[in-house]
């Protein structure tokens, strides 16, 4: 059986060794291993290898749908003239649609469907807003969607009960309404995510029909994937290397359930063994799922996805729950001068908290919640710690956190996200990321194009070939 050897990397940010790889797991490491017959070797060169990057939150399929879309962003169009010419320059799908993604108010203000048909008329146009919970379609996309006949409760509606274009948290709905596209191609998603280190990634997206667990079981994604979507009552996915994780709940900002709501749907994923992963971005949403967890009680591994507003009054409630946060500082980054303006001055400091977090015992992990915010983890690293904006202000820079402490969390397992740290040890499995410096070094500046090497199960999937340098 054919291994690797890789020879004189660094181990922990210390240790200089050689690390033999064989049969998808590390075998052996030591300072004087020499080259099995089988072995292919990689040159280190002092070089840092770490277990490989876990995401903790990312959507795989909406991933790979922006490559097919216009980005509509702020940071890729600015004002109206600009978004209506890139609208018009997009070549329409092979069903004769355009799709973007990405948009935010300060680059045209809000979008119905009058105002869009001023950008792009002649086909249907759908343009999802950067928080993911907002499509905006022109008058050719309510017409062909059917928006007018539709019984869906977020189909916005003006006088007389015609819909603006306007469809809030209808994702699965749409999908029924719109003709479908070619399946996604999660090898090229995965071959992105390889370039940056991440060898295993949490789908945060809820509800997932069956055919989208079996997209991941096929196998295309190199990557190991957990799964919060998969329903209560699904079978849990066949295919080694995808799991079964905490159950989603999305606490939507446009609609809060009751408490009793909430508390039965936890307390219904916990008698079926799943604890739950739940969606909070406003102060609101987090009090109210601190209620019901006070009433149905904690499971293990329960957690609070985003995060984005925390009160200094509700960290030690959290703590004494035992409840883990997985957060996005990418988005302070990307989104921070928004924030500035729109969220009122006093709740600043509750932003994306984690230093406080730690500090009170709880677990954070760090992710990207891709593609709504940046997949890159080691722009997510230097957001966690700078906490700066585009515009170069600080965002609570109290809750900023060293470099290796933002890394390390990318480096916990899927099951303890902000737990204990995955090593580079024999008996461990072969995901591994091989740095071109030692690790000190790609902390001072951290910065993806310190990937050298991705490895998923033994196997090589992004970057030079052994032998290289």
């Amino acid at each position: 059986m054919s291994g690797l050897l890789f020879r004189d990397a660094e181990i922990g940010g210390r240790v200089r060794a050689h690390v033999r790889v064989a049969g998808g797991r590390i075998t052996e490491v030591g300072p004087d291993l020499a080259p099995a017959r089988a072995d292919e070797v990689v040159e280190c060169r002092g070089g840092a290898l770490l277990p490989g990057l876990w995401d903790h939150h990312v959507h795989l399929h909406a991933l790979w749908a922006r490559g097919r879309s216009v980005l509509c962003g702020p940071s890729q169009v600015e004002g109206r003239d600009a978004l209506a010419a890139a609208l018009r320059a997009a070549p329409p799908d092979e069903n004769g649609w355009v799709r973007g993604v990405g948009y935010a108010e300060s680059v045209a203000g809000d979008l119905d469907a009058a105002r869009l048909d001023a950008l792009r008329a002649d086909v249907p146009v759908r343009i999802q807003h950067r928080s993911g919970a907002l499509w905006m379609l022109n008058s050719a996309a309510v017409r062909e969607a059917g928006l007018a006949s539709g019984r869906h409760p977020g189909i916005e509606r003006g006088a007389g009960g015609v819909p603006t274009g306007r469809l809030w948290r209808a994702d699965d709905w749409l999908r029924t309404r719109v003709p479908a596209g070619p399946p996604a191609d999660l090898g090229a998603v995965g071959a992105e995510l390889a370039r940056y280190g991440i060898t295993g990634v949490t789908d945060a997206t809820p509800d997932l029909a069956a055919g989208a667990i079996a997209a991941f079981e096929r196998g295309a994604l190199p990557q190991r994937v957990h799964l919060l979507g998969v329903p209560l009552d699904a079978p849990s996915p066949r295919r080694p290397g995808v799991t079964t994780g905490p159950y989603k709940i999305v606490l939507a900002d446009s609609g809060l359930p009751s408490l009793d709501d909430l508390s039965g749907r936890i307390a219904g994923a916990h008698a079926r063994g799943r604890a739950v992963a739940v969606h909070c971005v406003t102060r609101e949403a987090l009090l109210l799922l601190l209620a019901a967890l006070g009433g149905t009680g904690v499971r293990d591994g329960d957690r609070v996805e985003h995060a984005a507003l925390v009160p200094d009054e509700t960290v030690g409630e959290l703590a004494r729950l035992g409840l883990r946060v997985v957060t996005q500082p990418g988005f302070i980054a990307d989104r921070g001068d928004d924030y500035l303006r729109d969220v009122p001055a006093g709740e600043h400091g509750d932003l994306y908290r984690h230093r406080r977090l730690t500090d009170a015992g709880v677990p954070v992990a760090l992710s990207s919640d891709a593609p709504y915010g940046p997949l890159d983890p080691w722009a997510v690293v230097r957001a966690a710690v700078h906490r700066r904006t585009r515009s170069g202000a600080v965002v609570a820079g109290g809750e900023a956190v060293p470099a290796r402490a933002a890394l390390r969390s990318y480096l916990t397992p899927p099951g303890d996200p902000g737990g204990r740290v995955r090593g580079v040890r024999p008996g461990a499995a072969a995901d591994l990321v091989l740095l071109r410096v030692p690790l000190a070094e790609a902390l001072r500046a951290p910065d993806a194009a310190a990937v050298r090497s991705t490895v998923i199960a033994g196997r090589l999937v992004a970057g030079p070939p052994p032998g290289a340098s």
